[in-house]
């Protein structure tokens, strides 16, 4: 490459050396493509901060130790989140002179979180806690446990201040308050709507975690908590419909032997409903699916053939059911939660899984197989509406 950098002038192929690879590590390389980690530098990416703390608060909740968030827009701009588990620890970690807390912040890790232990991980990348720093102009951490109040601040991903210990208490949380960087985000306006959405759906996805959302610019505070299945999220889905073809809706949920992975679906079909699915790895919107959702679609599709030759509603003549025809009319909900999550497309919403497919397959054809066998009225229906819709 000749020093001028003129693209009219020929390379020297020789010249091109190891020197002139550019690599970037750590924080440098988030902030340099934030894309990469949290989607989008525009109102997506935004979100998406509030949502790898939040999640970080879920991981707790899943972990048996949290059942309440509280998400805070405050009235400068940044956001705050706190939850009620155990605390993040403030002991020194692998790290000599380094805490738990402080690498959880610092330091990027892919997969689940050797720092914690903890069996899921959400978040589109794994790194969590820190890209939100990285990405913010300023971050503060607030920690209740070992008996006294914990507190750090940080600027751009760098600790301005050591962890302090504070005054003495016998509470346990987590808070953890941050400035989006105006340098990073095309902008730095947070909607309260996309907000509350979201955590609804959070809420939603895991059984008896509440979330609250407060906006101190201001506005009416919500509160987000239901106690079941994910049949509550097919309601809030599908509201006031007088056209369902059963009620209530198909609900199961199975772990497999190692608990390395739980599924959980709902299901109900509607004469009405224009019909979506949806479908979630470790709390996680897929909007490009993945391999559970591509398994739910084809084992739902076999089970409803093989339920409807076995009733002789078609014969062993006839056609097979189309996928299009058992969708229509179908909104459904499938929730995976697996211990390492393999998130691909450009987007980073896409599950890669290969024993997510299986085991989502397995349970599927177990489960809904059993619940038309058992409800045979429900079952009849199900299927008069999808043949009926057959083309």
């Amino acid at each position: 490459m000749t020093e001028t950098g003129n693209p009219s002038q020929p390379t020297n192929v020789h010249d091109y050396t190891g020197n002139h690879i550019q690599v970037i590590e750590g924080h440098e390389a988030i902030r340099k493509r934030p894309g990469m980690y949290i989607g989008s530098t525009g109102e997506r990416g935004l979100h998406q901060l509030v949502y790898e703390v939040v999640l970080y608060a879920v991981d707790e909740h899943l972990a048996g130790h949290a059942d309440t968030i509280d998400v805070t827009i405050t009235a400068d701009g940044g956001v705050r989140v706190t939850d009620n588990g155990r605390g993040v620890p403030v002991g020194k970690g692998e790290s000599a002179g380094k805490s738990v807390l402080e690498r959880q912040l610092t330091e990027p890790s892919f997969g689940s979180r050797p720092h914690t232990g903890y069996r899921v991980s959400g978040g589109l990348s794994g790194v969590g806690l820190c890209v939100v720093n990285v990405l913010s102009s300023r971050l503060t951490v607030e920690v209740h446990r070992d008996g006294h109040r914990w507190t750090q601040e940080y600027e751009k991903g760098t600790p301005v201040t050591a962890l302090t210990r504070n005054e003495e208490t016998g509470e346990h949380s987590t808070t953890v308050a941050f400035w989006p960087d105006a340098d990073v985000f095309e902008t730095t306006l947070y909607s309260f709507a996309t907000l509350s959405e979201r955590l609804r759906e959070l809420a939603l996805l895991n059984e008896g975690l509440a979330i609250s959302l407060t906006d101190e610019r201001p506005a009416q505070p919500v509160r987000h908590h239901h106690k079941g299945d994910l049949r509550a999220y097919i309601t809030h889905l599908n509201p006031d419909l007088p056209s369902f073809v059963h009620s209530p809706a198909i609900a199961f949920a199975s772990e497999n032997q190692d608990k390395t992975i739980l599924v959980q679906v709902a299901m109900q079909w509607s004469t009405q409903a224009p019909g979506m699915i949806r479908s979630f790895a470790n709390s996680t919107r897929t909007h490009e699916g993945g391999t559970h959702e591509h398994r739910f679609r084809t084992a739902l599709t076999d089970i409803v053939n093989e339920h409807a030759r076995r009733q002789n509603l078609i014969s062993p003549d006839d056609e097979d059911i189309t996928a299009e025809a058992v969708q229509r009319g179908l909104t459904a909900v499938i929730s995976v939660k697996l211990a390492h999550p393999v998130f691909e497309g450009a987007t980073r919403t896409r599950l890669g899984n290969p024993e997510a497919a299986t085991y989502v397959q397995a349970v599927v054809r177990e489960h809904l197989a059993d619940w038309l066998d058992n409800h045979p009225d429900e079952a009849a229906a199900i299927t008069r509406h999808i043949l009926g819709t057959s083309t």
